[in-house]
């Protein structure tokens, strides 16, 4: 599917979508309209707590105002939905309801619908339905079942303008329909050139080839991304930071790919006090320098293949969406070969400096002839301060209907469990089908803390998190517990916790190593235990071994090769036992050892 001239805005406090596109005039006028709104709301949220779909919702009263909107901040906090309906109050009566994407039932959340069916509305125009397969449909037919009429766009609705409504809504939500359909992130290569093509003089020196509004820009870019990367190169070069800068939200992971591991032993990227780096390299390389890296923090993770592609399926079985490459000529034209760059945004300067040797922004494709360029699709055209930014397409957005991959080509088997067992459940992200089994899942808990009283933390990961620090004599470690506490969403309450882990290890209560996994199992249990669904959820794996899919953590997760103990899994499956168990003293269990 082609897509609409659509752009970044590039007034840094706002990444609202904004099409070109002159005002409709056709009977689906309205619809379109609306559900560019829609998409527009939705779109607020990206990068703010990464990685979640990005929802948006307009309540139009029965007399064609706006009664209500919203958008979805991160999964667990108020659906857009629900918040669109509560602002909408009466006027939400016989009302249609404009989103930009199918709600997705979270694992038994169904207060998206819910609200809708409660609130009065009349009708329900959609979007897209949700790119997730397990996900797909279920709100649809949910609505439909409760006699609203549910019209959605492409199926129900067509014509150019809702089509163009569409687009829109394929835009907002490209990361996630990318891994939907792939097995790498949505990818995003920028750079800023001279008039002549240029991205650095001879002598090497870049800064600064583009305007602070277009460097205002790049922040607003990396702040949308779940990752940064670049090579070698630009590290020796340029010594980069690589952080958003743009006064909150989501602080991306920082990736260096580099085959050699020859780096300098100082460099920003190795300050870990904002935010991590991983450092990708080729198996064996620099060992020494590996541990170096260590002792600062740094991830380093080896591959036998060291390709633009490996590094892309690996961080997508991480649960990455979206990268944006700001890497140089080289790595960039071996990105582009390997087929995982999906869109290009170029900042091009009114300036001309020259120079036979002076880098281009990409290095060799091996091309010969003009008939072999590679064209990019919808391009746009946007001047941003005194620079130029071309962006377009280098291959469309996967179809809005995707091929799910099977759980065994998306994740490697673990080589240590046992091929006699039945069979083996991989989980991961909470948009998984069995994502509810992570303790990131957006469902609360309560359970009383040492003085008695009963407390409510949003979900097992804030729990845990928190309790790194509860019991510290310290105003910096009770500060942090109830900031980890208010954090909107399990992401957030992570970040908070590791970060504060690093920065302040000294925090960290002493006895933490030894009760880190009885402190998981108590909230675990509290969970499964208030949620029935969510029991049944988990005794329907009766008979499975249960696998954390991290491909990274080597403690709660199974690893990349299976050489991760798997705690959480074992704990899942320890906790089934228990419950197994209860419902049936009669009867014997299969014994799982933990």
């Amino acid at each position: 599917m082609a897509l609409s001239c659509l752009t970044l805005s590039a007034n840094p406090s706002s990444m609202i979508w904004k099409c070109r596109a002159s005002l409709p005039t056709s009977p689906h006028a309205l619809v379109a309209t609306y559900i560019r709104r829609a998409a527009h709301l939705a779109d607020k949220s990206a990068g703010f707590t990464s990685p979640h779909p990005n929802f948006g919702c307009v309540i139009l009263s029965p007399a064609g105002h706006v009664a209500g909107e919203g958008y979805l901040y991160a999964q667990g906090t108020a659906a857009a939905e629900v918040q669109a309906v509560d602002a909408a109050g009466e006027r939400c009566r016989g009302a249609t309801a404009y989103l930009n994407m199918e709600p997705g039932d979270c694992h038994g959340d169904h207060s998206a619908v819910s609200a809708m069916i409660q609130g009065g509305v009349k009708r329900v125009v959609i979007g897209m339905r949700h790119p997730l397969q397990h996900l797909r449909g279920n709100a649809v037919r949910a609505l439909r079942n409760q006699g609203l009429h549910v019209d959605v766009l492409g199926e129900d609705l067509t014509g150019n303008l809702v089509e163009d409504a569409q687009k829109e809504c394929l835009l907002v939500n490209a990361p996630l329909i990318c891994r939907a359909a792939s097995r790498v992130p949505f990818s995003v290569l920028k750079y800023a050139m001279t008039l002549d093509g240029k991205i650095a003089a001879s002598s090497g020196h870049a800064s600064w080839i583009s305007s602070k509004q277009s460097r205002n820009l790049v922040f607003e870019l990396r702040g949308r991304s779940d990752a940064v990367i670049v090579g070698g190169n630009t590290v020796r070069r340029d010594n980069p930071r690589l952080t958003a800068r743009h006064g909150g939200g989501h602080m991306p992971m920082r990736i260096v790919m580099t085959q050699t591991l020859d780096l300098p032993e100082e460099a920003n990227l190795w300050d870990m006090s904002e935010v991590s780096t991983i450092v990708v390299t080729q198996r064996g390389a620099r060992r020494s320098f590996q541990k170096l890296l260590a002792s600062k923090g740094v991830e380093v993770v080896e591959f036998d293949i060291l390709t633009p592609r490996e590094v892309m399926e690996y961080f997508h079985d991480r649960g990455y969406l979206s990268i944006l490459w700001e890497c140089g000529g080289t790595l960039a034209a071996s990105a582009i070969s390997s087929g995982v760059i999906h869109k290009v945004y170029a900042f091009i300067a009114p300036k001309i400096i020259g120079g036979k040797n002076a880098p281009s922004p990409v290095g060799d494709l091996g091309m010969v002839e003009m008939t072999q360029a590679l064209n990019l699709i919808d391009v746009c055209y946007e001047q941003v301060g005194p620079d130029m930014l071309i962006s377009g397409f280098l291959q469309p957005l996967p179809d809005v209907i995707p091929v799910i991959p099977s759980r065994d080509e998306t994740f490697v088997v673990d080589p240590t469990v046992s091929p006699y067992e039945s069979s083996i459940i991989f989980f991961y992200k909470t948009w998984d089908l069995y994502g509810a089994l992570s303790n990131f899942s957006p469902h609360p808990i309560q359970i009383h803390d040492e003085d008695g009283d009963c407390v409510t933390w949003l979900s097992v990961e804030h729990y845990y998190q928190a309790h790194k620090f509860v019991g510290v004599d310290d105003t910096i470690a009770q500060d942090c517990v109830e900031r980890i506490k208010s954090a909107k969403s399990p992401e957030e309450a992570a970040r908070i916790g590791r970060s504060m882990q690093k920065q302040k290890p000294d925090l960290i209560r002493s006895d933490w190593e030894n009760i880190k996994i009885d402190v998981m199992y108590k909230a675990l249990k509290c969970k499964f235990s208030i949620y029935p669904h969510l029991k049944t959820l988990l005794l329907s794996t009766a008979g499975s071994v249960l696998v954390e899919a991290s491909p990274h953590d080597l403690f709660w997760g199974g690893g990349r090769e299976g050489e991760g103990l798997n705690y959480l899994g074992r704990l899942l499956m320890k906790l089934r036992s228990e419950f197994l168990g209860e419902s049936s003293s009669s009867s014997e269990t299969p014994s799982l050892t933990v």
